[in-house]
This record gives structure tokens, C-alpha cells and sequence, in this order.
């Protein structure tokens, strides 16, 4: 606790109280004032909370929080938070600890006169209670399989009141949740025919798309088909200005680039 109000100073602030007490000078300041943003605070101060009041970026106060964590060992009718695993490997142990890894049925084999574990042993799952047989275990090969650390639970902001978790996403996130929302309604107008401002680019495109199909088809021609049948006509000459010259020397290749194409033109090769 120490270590993270030192970490947090400047930024945050940590409260820790008796919980009644919090709820009184809680329910009092909004009589008093008539600010009622913190009510949602109240139920949720409950068993061993305490209050962080924040000034700079939530996500980055949280990160801090959460990098404070202390080694603990494991013990009896304790609730496993995280999965524990026994690795495969020699344990140090002398042989007459043979019969306890039995007990546990626990696969070993005497290795240079110490007990070897043959292979990795899962001992406890998330929500698993831990038995005195297991904490007896890690015990014996020194191991802390759980850490102690302050977990962010809730966010009071404005009054609005919401699930740490939330602080995990990113714009990153919004982006990609945006645009699946975005592609969901461009296939529901295509689908429907009924136009949309984010179905109108794909209509439009698919409508050129048809056209030229036409043209090259057909005799019907207009400007951007003539190119596209030339290119189908003479495939070899368009290969051959694609391709660098051979042996060019290094000035050559920075020569003054060619004038932009017009926008039909780029939207044309886009396609094909």
C-alpha cells in the first residue's frame, strides 16, 4: 500500500476507511450540497474497498495500480485467482519425500539421488478452493503461486457508474468496432436495395464494374473501357513499360516521377 501511494503521488489519492463511515460523510455531503454524483458510491462500498480518487488518465492510473503485486503464498480454503501449474523438473528433494508426491498422485522417478517430476502437474484452476494437500505441495517445492496487489473494481465518473474492465479498451478497439458496424450496414442496404451512405460506394462501384463487364463484352466502348481493351488486346507492351530496365543505372531510376493519372484512372486500376 505503501509503495503504491508513493507510486500514485501527485496523481491520485488512496482513502481507506471503515466502509459505515465513507457511506455517512457520503450521504451528508449530498444533503449539504445537493451533488448527488457520488450516491453510486455508496453500495459500492462493501467488504475491504477503498476509494482512489483520480486526477490524470484512468487507464494509466490503473496500469500503475495494478503493477504494485506482492508474492503470496498459497493457503488452505483460500479461492485460486489464477491457475497453478507444477512444473515438470527435479525438485531438490531427497527420495524419502517419494511417498508424498504418491499421495498426491503425483508421477516422479529418483534422478541423482533427488525426486524428479516427470511431467507438468495443472494443481488448481481459476475458482478452484485450495486444500491443505496442495498448499502442503507448494509448500515443500517454495513456491507463491498467487500475488497480493489493489484491483480496480469500479469507475464512478460524473456520476456514471461502470465496470473497471472497460478501461481496457482502446481507440484502437472503437476503430474496428466502428467499422464492423459500418460494413453491417453497407450489406444490409446492398442486401435490401435500399441506399445508404455507406452502401452508395460499393453501388456505385459495382454498377462501373457491370458496365465495363459490357463494353468489354460487346462493341459499346467509352474512355476508361478503351484503355482496359488495349490492355487486353496488347498485354504485352503494358508488360514491358511495367517492367524495370535492365542494368539502369541508379540516377536513371530517380528520374522526375510521371504526372498523376486522373481519378477514373486510378479507380480503374484499383479494380482490376
Amino acid at each position: 500500500m505503501a509503495e503504491i501511494r508513493r507510486t500514485l503521488r501527485g496523481s491520485a489519492t488512496l482513502l481507506m476507511g471503515k466502509n459505515t463511515l465513507m457511506k455517512k460523510c457520503i450521504r451528508a455531503y449530498s444533503e449539504k450540497t445537493g451533488d448527488s454524483k457520488w450516491d453510486g458510491l455508496v453500495d459500492l462500498l462493501v467488504l475491504n474497498v477503498g476509494v482512489l480518487f483520480v486526477e490524470g488518465s484512468l487507464p494509466d492510473i490503473r496500469k500503475e495500480v495494478l503493477a504494485n503485486t506482492v508474492p503470496a503464498a498459497a493457503k488452505a480454503g483460500a479461492i485460486a485467482n489464477r491457475p497453478v501449474t507444477i512444473p515438470a523438473g527435479n525438485t531438490g528433494m531427497d527420495p524419502s519425500q517419494t511417498s508424498f508426491f504418491q499421495a498426491l498422485n503425483i508421477p516422479t522417478k529418483i534422478t541423482k539421488g533427488s525426486v524428479e517430476i516427470i511431467k507438468d502437474i495443472e494443481l488448481l484452476k481459476v475458482g478452484d478452493k485450495v486444500e491443505s494437500s496442495a498448499v502442503a505441495l507448494l509448500n515443500k517445492l517454495d513456491i507463491k503461486p498467487f500475488e497480493y496487489s489493489l484491483m480496480p473494481l469500479t469507475v464512478l465518473d460524473n456520476g456514471s457508474v461502470y465496470d473497471a474492465a472497460v478501461l481496457d479498451i482502446t481507440d484502437d478497439d472503437l476503430v474496428a468496432s466502428f467499422k464492423a458496424g459500418v460494413n453491417n450496414v453497407a450489406a444490409v442496404s446492398l442486401a435490401t436495395g435500399i441506399p445508404t451512405v455507406a452502401s452508395v460506394p460499393h453501388s456505385i462501384i459495382n454498377a462501373y464494374k457491370n458496365v465495363l463487364a459490357i463494353a468489354i463484352a460487346t462493341e459499346y466502348s467509352f474512355p476508361l473501357a478503351d484503355k482496359v481493351k488495349d490492355m487486353i488486346a496488347n498485354p504485352g507492351a503494358y508488360a514491358a513499360a511495367a517492367a524495370p530496365a535492365a542494368g539502369a543505372a541508379a540516377p536513371a531510376a530517380a528520374a522526375a516521377a510521371p504526372e498523376p493519372e486522373s481519378e477514373e484512372e486510378e479507380m480503374m486500376m484499383d479494380l482490376f
